[in-house]
C-alpha cells in the first residue's frame, strides 16, 4: 500500500493502551508484542488494507473515555495517534517485534462493542490534515540554543549522544524524535501529542526539559 490518505482512514481502530508510548505522524514507533490478546489485534490488523493501529495514553484516575475489558474499567485519553504496521518480525517463541509509521492523530468518539480480547475505538480524524501532509518545519527554531539546552539535560545524567547527527536532523525529526523518547509522564506525553504544530511541540519539548533541569531529578532521560 501506498501514502494514505484522508480516504482511506477508517472509522474505528484497534487501541493499544501503553504508558509512556507516544507515536507522532511521519514517527516510527518500535514495539514488543507478546501478550495473547495484542497477539490477535496483530493478526487481525494485518489483514486490514490500512494496517493502522491507534497507540492511546491509558489515564490513571477520572477523565477520559471509559472502557471495559479483561481487566476491568479502564480510562483512556480521547486524543491518540494511528500508526501504520510498516514492519515485524516473529520470534522463535512466537512473539513479534513491529514498527508503526506514524499516520494522522485522531479524537475517540466511542468504543465499539463486541468480543475481541482488544479494545476498539470508533475515531473522529477530522482537524487532523495536516498529519497526511508534507514534513513540517519551524522556522522558529534556535537550534542552537535548544541544543545547548539539550547537552545540560544529557550532561546532568551523563548521557552520550550523537551530536553530529542531533545538529543536522531535520526540526521535525529532532523535536519529534526526543518527545517520543524521553521519559516524561503520561500527561506530558499527552501534551506534546496534542501540540496543533511543530512549533507549538518544540516550545512545549523545551518547557519540560526546562522543568526537569530546575527539579534536578536524578531519572535516566531515555528509556
Amino acid at each position: 500500500m501506498g501514502l494514505i490518505t484522508a480516504a482511506d482512514l477508517p472509522g474505528s481502530v484497534p487501541v493499544f493502551p501503553l504508558p509512556g508510548a507516544l507515536m507522532l505522524p511521519r514517527a516510527r514507533l518500535p514495539l514488543h508484542i507478546f501478550e495473547p490478546r495484542y497477539l490477535a489485534m496483530l493478526d487481525d490488523t494485518l489483514k486490514t488494507p490500512h494496517r493502522l493501529i491507534g497507540m492511546v495514553q491509558p489515564l490513571e484516575e477520572g477523565g477520559g473515555i471509559r472502557a471495559q475489558n479483561d481487566e476491568g474499567c479502564q480510562g483512556l485519553h480521547r486524543i491518540g495517534c494511528a500508526g501504520r504496521l510498516s514492519a515485524f518480525s516473529e520470534t522463535e517463541d512466537g512473539r513479534y517485534m513491529i514498527t508503526l509509521s506514524g499516520i494522522s492523530r485522531f479524537r475517540i468518539t466511542g468504543m465499539v462493542d463486541g468480543f475481541s480480547p482488544y479494545l476498539r475505538a470508533d475515531v473522529d480524524w477530522s482537524g487532523y490534515e495536516r498529519d497526511l501532509g508534507p514534513v513540517e518545519h519551524d522556522p522558529e527554531f534556535d537550534r542552537g540554543c535548544f541544543l545547548d539546552q539539550l547537552r545540560r539535560f544529557f550532561g546532568a545524567r551523563e548521557l552520550s549522544a550523537d551530536w553530529d547527527s542531533l545538529e543536522q536532523a531535520e526540526d521535525e525529526l529532532l523535536i519529534n524524535s526526543l518527545s517520543m523518547l524521553c521519559p516524561f509522564d503520561t500527561e506530558e506525553k499527552q501534551a506534546l501529542l496534542e501540540a496543533k504544530t511543530l512549533a507549538e511541540r518544540r516550545r512545549t519539548l523545551t518547557t519540560l526539559i526546562d522543568f526537569a533541569l530546575r527539579r534536578g531529578d536524578g531519572e535516566d532521560v531515555l528509556q
